[in-house]
């Protein structure tokens, strides 16, 4: 089992930062390859972002590449999510997943097993 809880969340104006936290506890955190997803009333859940175990794998989404950073800290079984330049279509509920696998990174929800209570963002035009 791994328990994932998000925090970091909150409200900023457009063109601001956030700096989102997932601290993991359980089974391995280094072991498991990890991503951050978002979902908005009545849309699909939506990748984010996701990092391999080393750190060393890293994929964004089209969406928030050159804006949003993926980053883990395995040593204190953390991952972050350094968001950047935000927009209001970045308002969003923010969660972090702990995926099957540990060396690759993976945009497909279905590759993750566990999943935080999720964080809510809220960007301000």
């Amino acid at each position: 089992q791994v328990q994932l809880v998000e925090s970091g969340g909150g409200l900023v104006q457009a063109g601001g930062s956030l700096r989102l936290s997932c601290s993991a506890s359980g089974r391995t955190f280094s072991s498991a390859a990890m991503g951050w997803f978002r979902q908005t009333p009545g849309k699909e859940r939506e990748f984010v972002a996701s990092v391999s175990w080393s750190g060393s794998s890293k994929i964004y989404a089209d969406s928030v590449k050159g804006r949003f950073t993926i980053s883990r800290d395995n040593a204190m079984n953390t991952v972050y999510l350094q968001m950047n330049a935000l927009k209001p279509e970045d308002t969003a509920v923010y969660y972090c997943a702990a995926a099957r696998f540990a060396y690759t990174s993976s945009r497909l929800s279905a590759d993750y097993n566990y999943w935080g209570q999720g964080t809510q963002v809220t960007v301000s035009s």
